[in-house]
């Protein structure tokens, strides 16, 4: 009998699909409609942190240098109360193969996929993921195919994507390109199944695991070149792995008192997957249409339980604006001869008022760079802006218009972050819990792991569960 590849069929099978693209078993770890043992989960690598240190080494991946930007926190120190203005140091993650972190979440799924035998990897992702996974597939000798989502339904691209659909091939990667719509994960399940790849996804436990160097890394350069751990760690934030990963990193090597700031492009009343929406924007990541519904339901994602919970982790969230982040990324390259893309720069956008906050023998840390290239450069996404009839000019970037206007800093002293409520987000993420669970009651057991999942007390998770109408049991 020929096998059922329908939407309704391919979604159901699921699960099954799920098992076999990534050898790990995901009902061993759960305990009841909302609990895990999300350390357990972890840990089900089976690769210890030095293990996957010494995996990166072997790939080139990692050990990057930290980089001091004398001349930005010189502009901030001028802008800030006297004795104010902290040292601001990046983490050069461009300097791996593919030019970005990802390469770090990469090595450890292409390893594992190699080390059980895959024929190959897929990644479903429009971003520097793609290009990462293709780099890694060719140095384990195996085959790549990366989805991406690139156009609206005119067939017209996102550049910024465009430039990532290039990378992935120029790596010998296989990269189908999709309209904006559903049919992402369902194309991407059918393919594993046909294939037999390896699902190198994002959110599962392999790919986080790798990202936890880069906070091991933070706090061993800090310690050696300072003598002290850093007082903020600013690190963009999306789907929730770079949050999670660093911030797990941080606390293997003892950094507890750093503060863990997530930073995104405000882009609120966006849809991301809205045909109209999807050329307004500028930034493809590290914006508020990934970074408030991952936090707030993490598994929404291709794996039965996601490794990234950024609210198990982030002390505070932040947002800046698109001509934040555009004026930045101009201020790095002529400032600091530093020419990056976009996603770094955002948390880099928010470091600097950030850091202002600070007496000037703190240290604040952004936490990644990645490679620019045509399609990332501001001038390109600004063209296209304008092209889809976003307004681009100078002024007060707080006039920031998602989709409508994009408004670019007159003057260094007008970049700003703006506060997120992060106590809001746990309530919605409690919500979420319950209600896509369709549960009325929960027992202790649930209530602890919503505790540590959401950074509650367990005294505060029971009281908003009482404002939802759950019972708790025991």
């Amino acid at each position: 009998m020929a096998r059922d590849t329908s939407y309704q069929a391919v979604m159901a099978r699921q699960n099954e699909i799920m098992k076999k693209s990534l050898g790990m078993d995901y009902e061993q770890f759960v305990s009841g409609p909302i609990a895990f043992d999300y350390e357990a989960m972890m840990s089900g690598t089976g690769y210890t942190l030095e293990k996957i240190r010494e995996i990166q080494r072997e790939v080139g991946v990692g050990e990057t240098p930290l980089l001091e930007l004398r001349n930005i926190t010189e502009l901030v120190r001028r802008n800030a109360k006297p004795g104010y203005g902290a040292r601001i140091l990046v983490k050069d993650e461009a300097c791996n193969p593919s030019g970005s972190f990802k390469d770090r979440r990469a090595s450890v799924s292409l390893y594992h996929a190699a080390k059980l035998g895959y024929p190959g990897a897929l990644a479903a992702t429009s971003g520097n993921y793609g290009a990462a996974v293709a780099s890694q597939a060719a140095m384990r000798n195996l085959g790549c195919i990366i989805v991406q989502e690139v156009f609206d339904s005119r067939y017209v691209g996102q550049p910024e994507i465009i430039e990532k659909t290039r990378k992935c091939e120029a790596f010998g990667a296989e990269v189908i390109q999709l309209t904006v719509g559903p049919e992402l994960f369902y194309l991407a399940l059918l393919l594993l199944e046909e294939t037999g790849y390896f699902n190198a996804s994002l959110y599962s436990s392999f790919g986080v695991a790798g990202i936890e160097t880069i906070g091991t890394e933070i706090a061993e350069q800090c310690r050696a070149r300072y003598g002290k751990d850093p007082a903020y760690v600013v690190i963009t934030h999306a789907g929730g792995g770079n949050v999670t990963g660093t911030a797990r990193g941080l606390r293997k090597a003892g950094a507890d008192k750093s503060v863990v700031i997530g930073a995104s492009v405000d882009l609120t009343g966006l849809h991301m997957a809205s045909d109209r929406d999807f050329n307004r924007k500028s930034f493809t990541t590290g914006h508020t249409g990934f970074g408030v519904p991952f936090a707030t339901w993490p598994d929404r994602t291709d794996v039965p339980k996601n490794a990234a919970r950024p609210l198990r982790y982030m002390d505070r969230y932040v947002t800046v604006t698109q001509g934040e982040v555009f004026y930045v990324t101009e201020v790095a390259a002529t400032v600091e001869g530093l020419e990056r893309g976009p996603a770094g720069n955002t948390s880099l956008a928010a470091a600097i008022p950030l850091a202002a906050e600070l007496p000037e023998d703190e240290i604040v840390v952004v936490q990644e760079t990645e490679y620019t290239g045509a399609g990332k450069h501001p001038q390109a996404q600004l063209d296209f802006a304008r092209r889809n009839g976003v307004e681009v000019r100078r002024g007060d970037p707080r006039e920031n218009v998602p989709g409508k206007s994009i408004v670019i800093p007159e003057d260094f002293s007008q970049l700003h972050v703006t506060e997120v409520s992060l106590d809001r987000m746990r309530r919605s993420y409690i919500r979420n819990a319950v209600q896509r669970n369709g549960l009325r009651e929960v027992n202790e057991e649930e209530v602890r792991f919503l505790s540590e999942d959401s950074k509650l007390s367990l005294e505060d998770v029971c009281k908003v569960l009482e404002e939802f109408g759950v019972k708790v049991r025991g």
